[in-house]
């Protein structure tokens, strides 16, 4: 399998500790990517139009995007339990991935804001209102601790570890740690798993 990688996608370093918690990690070779809102990679959109990163080469040639269901193919092809079959630990696990995956998409869109939107045409009020998305989920989680203690390390732990990576990669004056210590607690011991390790080092 390869996948179009991006150093600072939080969103392909999930498909990669699924992979690494489903022992599926050595058979992913990595493909650089240069994706941009505005200067897009055509060696990505050749394949997803999206343009886009994560995308998947399967084995049998097929193209999958984006992380939700490229981690969705790589539970099914291990056998593997990151994403419970059924039953109420099923809703709970994806709904979570969502809660990660949108905490990420609040984040990016801040980032873009100031990083690729030219000066005179930023939107403070816009970037605030994305990151405000951040802040009340980890009030939300902080407050309730529990939804991330279950003994299985499933799809939306692995979604919300990928948000507080990224927080920590992007916006390093967020201070989310000192706001929200159940979170900071449950982050740091998270980050001795030997897959978020792998990630985080790539």
């Amino acid at each position: 399998m390869k996948i179009y990688f991006s150093p600072f996608s939080p969103f392909v370093r999930k498909c990669l500790i699924a992979a690494q918690e489903l022992g599926l990690g050595a058979q992913i070779t990595l493909l650089p990517a240069n994706v941009h809102p505005v200067q897009r990679d055509q060696s990505v959109i050749a394949l997803n139009p999206l343009g886009k990163v994560p995308t998947l080469l399967t084995d049998n040639g097929q193209v999958l995007y984006d992380s939700r269901v490229i981690c969705e193919y790589l539970n099914d092809l291990a056998g593997g339990s990151l994403i419970p079959t059924c039953g109420s630990a099923r809703w709970a696990a994806l709904t979570l991935q969502s809660l990660g995956d949108g905490m990420l998409d609040g984040a990016v869109l801040a980032r873009y804001e100031e990083a690729a939107r030219p000066e005179a045409l930023r939107w403070d009020a816009w970037r605030v209102g994305q990151l405000d998305k951040v802040e009340t989920s980890l009030a939300f989680l902080d407050a309730q601790p529990q939804l991330l203690d279950g003994e299985a390390f499933d799809i939306g732990q692995i979604a919300i570890a990928c948000a507080l990576w990224y927080l920590d990669l992007r916006f390093t004056d967020f201070g989310w740690r000192e706001r929200f210590s159940a979170m900071a607690r449950w982050y740091a011991d998270a980050c001795q798993r030997p897959s978020l390790r792998m990630a985080w080092s790539l």
